[in-house]
């Protein structure tokens, strides 16, 4: 993509919230992006609703890209994201969950999503918002391009969920990423722990110590998929090997795995 193109096109991208005039549009936008279907509530509480951060970059007043979060208490985190962090923080203390973000294809690798991103992270670190400690999102394993982008961003790796998302009626693996803000930190696991000794060892091995780790996952799911027949239990061993080589690739650590 031409640095100078789409330093144009960013140039007269301008940005705004969202409001209930834009739910038609915003509704054939989501159709159009994602193979999830929204209820009607969910758009009108998009376009209304204080509690949500929803942001619309218009090019010429034509909206094409949005990104949607919600700010809510660590208390109304569901049960597969009750652990993103670490357990001293109070209950008062607040996150930030993306729904949604996307860019018309005509104008993608123009900068837009990161615009809308950086807008958000501008008021989730304002003074004002310095109680919200992390933001998170759910993303398909398939969404290769998505989970490239998190990850540029410094998104981590939290969670493998199977069978996440129903799309057609037909279940769909997905991962959590998070990135921490605010002086917000996740909560230790085995592997932090694992990982003090692992620092130990690595100075004996230092090159080998990552492809041992994941060969030695490896044989053990091997060994657990010998005993049964399940396609599924196999496919699943692959998203969490996948998850595992992501994690490693990246140098960074996940806070869970959620196998269940």
């Amino acid at each position: 993509m031409n640095q100078a193109v789409s330093f144009g096109v960013q140039r007269e991208v301008q940005l705004r919230f969202l409001c209930p005039d834009d739910i038609e549009e915003v509704k054939r936008l989501c159709t159009e992006w994602f193979p999830i279907e929204y209820p009607d509530s969910w758009y009108q509480d998009i376009t209304s609703n204080a509690k949500f951060y929803s942001l619309a970059a218009t090019y010429y007043s034509r909206i094409i890209g949005l990104i949607v979060a919600e700010v809510k208490s660590k208390t109304k985190l569901n049960r597969e994201d009750a652990d993103i962090l670490a357990t001293h923080y109070p209950t008062s203390c607040q996150v930030a969950y993306i729904l949604s973000l996307g860019v018309v294809d005509e104008f993608r690798r123009h900068g837009i999503a990161s615009l809308l991103l950086d807008s958000l992270l501008s008021y989730l670190t304002s003074r004002d918002r310095y109680n919200c400690k992390a933001i998170y999102l759910h993303v398909l394993t398939t969404n290769s391009a998505a989970i490239c982008f998190y990850e540029r961003r410094n998104f981590q790796p939290h969670s493998y969920l199977p069978y996440y998302y129903s799309i057609n009626s037909k279940p769909h693996d997905g991962y959590s990423y998070v990135l921490y803000i605010n002086g917000g930190q996740p909560p230790w696991s085995i592997y932090d722990y694992l990982s003090q000794c692992g620092a130990l060892l690595a100075k004996i091995h230092p090159c080998l110590l990552s492809q041992q780790i994941l060969q030695a996952v490896q044989k053990w799911l091997r060994r657990l998929l010998s005993s049964s027949s399940y396609d599924s239990q196999e496919n699943h061993a692959n998203g969490f090997l996948y998850f595992i080589k992501r994690v490693l690739q990246t140098k960074k650590k996940p806070t869970h795995i959620c196998l269940t």
